[in-house]
């Protein structure tokens, strides 16, 4: 059943970078909990990051590693796993192991640490009283292959997210993954991301005119060739994994239109609100 969005203010044109939370504002909170993105919500995140797992039962969960030894401390992988099972297990204690002996440590409900779908996600979006966009990184390789995708963007069609003027845009560093979204929503937007720097001249010839690059800033900064490049091509840029003065400085003298930080509230103070 398609969900009737509600009434959302377009966006408006920035004067700065926007600035996107990292698996929510995950510097302070665990990575991928609704906890991390209400945060970055009430820090004033422009946008949400997040990445994508499909689960057996065809679940997308917000979960990075396709393991769950770092953030569920379980040898578990998410692909062989329901969504009840995965629901079972407790994605924030690995963040403050030590909160319940802190009297000053926040509350946290038991749903904090739940495993977060993708669909409440974009509900939480989508219901918000300001406009957010959403970036949405589907990981390879799996053994789902293109079913990641198709399932992706059913979701999103599912809140009229799937077409032109849509608040979400996906992104991957698979060039397959980035190929199949635009055969299935060929007006959403889509970011390739550039693991290293050496790859961009490959990548180049078979991307996009109007894809979005997504460098991380370790190559931005090691190799300036390549951000020179980029933007002497008219490519817009989103640049991750952005935590630091000096790193934000780099974007900024890029021109790049996009910062996707750990520390949302952090940047944003850093580019005066």
């Amino acid at each position: 059943m398609r969900r009737t969005p509600r009434s959302r203010r377009a966006r408006k044109p920035l004067a700065r970078p926007q600035v996107v939370a990292h698996r929510g504002s995950s510097h302070e909170t665990a990575e991928h909990t609704l906890a991390a993105y209400v945060k970055a919500l009430d820090e004033g995140a422009d946008a949400l990051e997040c990445d994508v797992r499909l689960t057996a039962d065809g679940h997308l969960v917000c979960v990075h590693d396709r393991d769950l030894r770092r953030t569920a401390a379980t040898p578990g992988l998410v692909s062989t796993m329901n969504l009840a099972e995965l629901d079972e297990l407790d994605f924030a204690s690995w963040k403050s192991p030590w909160a319940d002996l802190d009297d000053e440590a926040p509350d946290r409900t038991a749903q904090d640490g739940k495993v977060l779908t993708l669909r409440k996600l974009l509900e939480t979006v989508a219901d918000y009283d300001r406009y957010v966009e959403m970036a949405i990184e589907t990981k390879h390789p799996t053994r789902y292959g293109g079913l990641v995708e198709r399932r992706l963007v059913e979701t999103l069609g599912d809140f009229g997210w799937d077409r032109a003027g849509s608040p979400a845009r996906v992104m991957s560093f698979s060039l397959n993954a980035v190929n199949r979204v635009r055969k299935l929503a060929p007006d959403l937007a889509v970011v390739i991301l550039v693991e290293k720097a050496h790859h961009w001249p490959v990548l180049r010839p078979v991307v996009g005119d109007d894809w979005i690059i997504g460098p991380g800033i370790k190559e931005l900064r090691d190799h300036p060739g390549l951000g020179r490049h980029l933007v002497k091509e008219g490519r817009e840029i989103h640049v991750w994994t952005v935590n630091t003065a000096d790193d934000l400085q780099i974007c900024l003298d890029l021109g790049v239109t996009a910062v996707i930080s750990d520390r949302p509230g952090y940047m944003l103070e850093l580019l005066g609100g």
